[in-house]
């Protein structure tokens, strides 16, 4: 990676500007609906400048402040999933002509994005969800055309939640890797790290200044100060198997009493993937659209089979939610599903925090039950006795 450089302020807007001519449909953080969102930007004019957040347990809160930085807030409730993996996508069609029924793949043309204000967390994010999407032997080509095409501009943390706790997580909340520029906001510019050759081709054009070692200084002293700021804490020692080796845990029962089952944290959570797919005709029947739809598995008929609903209360829901996110996430994917991001904290109606709940199992002991061992089935314990009959 190169050394860091300094631009003025004013050259974001021109960064902006380059974008938007090269084609780039740049998203970024603004105030929309008494919240900060991420929505289409057209200059520096749209970024929440002077604005800071509020969040504990279930409660968010925006206002300006005396301040007149750009990024000097943490995180809303939208997440840049829902660009790369939208909240509701049609894959296919069918339609009846006279020759019969026609059937169609609907093809993904997304725009070129330009991320713009992506955080250490958000970043981490989305290298999980790309080993969701991406790796493996199926691929998602909604995700795979998206994600190709996206600039990352990635800015670091200066000041932290009650919530946050990415420091637990080994996420942030500094930005080490996965952008193609990456912005540290002082009172008067903007340190920058480039991190690909596209990065340093599109800022060829502002007028940046070495950096001097009071830049730097003043840099380190502030991402140092939103490290300090954060307070909570999730012992991740052991999580994988602290959890599936007390699944018959009384805490959850605690937890059900609470839960309202209401969506809320995989919805904002940037690493939630579950969705179901539905068919949707017109009124005349000719016509017919299958969808893919963001799902939770909080709703009581994500797990609905043949034989019925197999988590048909809130405590197996939340049970589900928190050891696949935290635990077995890990067998699929090599990593958690956590980025210590605390959305689901702040989002959640009841202020459930899930960094308390797993204290609570960690610290009341209730069995020294070991995982089960699931023995292969061969096939000849799988075959007919030589004297069977039909």
């Amino acid at each position: 990676m190169e050394e860091p450089c300094l631009i003025e302020k004013s050259e974001l807007n021109r960064l902006i500007e380059r974008l938007i001519r090269e084609g780039f449909l740049v998203l970024g953080p603004r105030v929309e609906d008494s919240a900060i969102l991420y929505c289409e930007i057209q200059s520096m004019r749209d970024l929440p400048r002077g604005y800071r957040d509020t969040q504990e347990p279930g409660k968010y809160r925006v206002a300006e402040s005396n301040g007149e930085n750009y990024f000097e807030f943490n995180l809303g409730p939208h997440s840049w999933k829902q660009f790369l993996f939208p909240p509701k996508q049609s894959v296919s069609s069918c339609k009846k002509t006279d020759n019969g029924w026609e059937f169609t793949t609907n093809v993904d043309s997304p725009p070129k994005f330009a991320f713009l204000g992506v955080r250490a967390c958000e970043l981490a994010a989305i290298e999980v969800q790309d080993r969701v999407f991406l790796e493996g032997p199926f691929v998602d080509p909604v995700y795979q055309a998206r994600r190709e095409s996206t600039f990352i501009i990635a800015v670091n943390c200066t000041v932290a939640a009650s919530t946050c706790f990415c420091t637990s997580m080994g996420t942030g909340p500094k930005c080490k890797s996965a952008f193609d520029l990456a912005l540290t906001e002082l009172d008067d510019g903007f340190v920058v790290e480039v991190g690909t050759t596209r990065g340093r081709s599109m800022i060829s054009d502002l007028n940046i200044r070495k950096i001097d070692r009071e830049h730097a200084s003043d840099s380190q002293l502030l991402q140092q100060r939103a490290c300090d700021q954060i307070t909570k804490r999730m012992d991740t020692s052991g999580i994988r198997n602290l959890l599936l080796e007390n699944l018959d845990h009384p805490h959850w029962d605690d937890v059900a009493k609470r839960c309202l089952s209401c969506t809320n944290c995989t919805m904002v959570c940037p690493t939630c993937f579950c969705s179901s797919v539905t068919e949707v005709s017109n009124l005349s029947g000719d016509q017919i659209e299958r969808e893919r739809q963001w799902d939770s598995c909080f709703n009581v008929d994500f797990s609905y089979t043949a034989s019925g609903t197999v988590r048909d209360d809130v405590r197996s829901r939340y049970r589900q939610w928190l050891t696949h996110k935290l635990a077995s996430w890990h067998d699929q994917f090599d990593s958690s599903g956590c980025v210590g991001c605390g959305r689901c904290i702040t989002w959640c109606p009841v202020g459930i925090d899930l960094t308390a709940e797993v204290a609570a199992i960690r610290n009341t002991p209730f069995s020294n039950r070991t995982l089960p061992v699931i023995q292969p089935v061969s096939k000849a314990a799988c075959a007919f006795p030589k004297d069977f009959k039909p």
